[in-house]
């Protein structure tokens, strides 16, 4: 299990907040995404339902943006391939399910 995730804070329109526990993070053309959990009880042998979470930079002087989900099907695919490699996951391991 992994010791002491980053974690992302998600507010959605109902004011919940949620934690989303990030495994593996990438930079595609300038852009941060984060492959994340609900749940910081990650074991890299279980099977596991993962989102990708996509970092939009505001024009404010904030220090971090907001996140949105990532739900473009060419998007995910190309994404899941790229934290497959940064993952170690072979091809026939379906171990990493993303939710949409």
């Amino acid at each position: 299990m992994e010791e002491g995730l980053e974690t992302i804070t998600i507010t959605f329109e109902d004011g919940e907040n949620v934690d989303f526990y990030v495994l593996e993070e990438t930079q595609l053309m300038g852009i941060n995404y984060y492959l994340v959990v609900e749940t910081e009880e990650y074991d890299s042998k279980d099977d596991v339902e993962c989102a990708i979470l996509k970092e939009n930079m505001d024009a404010s002087d904030e220090e971090f943006g907001s996140y949105s989900f990532v739900d473009d099907e060419k998007e995910l695919e190309s994404l899941s391939k790229i934290f497959d490699e940064l993952l170690g996951e072979d091809d026939d391991d379906d171990s990493i399910t993303l939710l949409v």
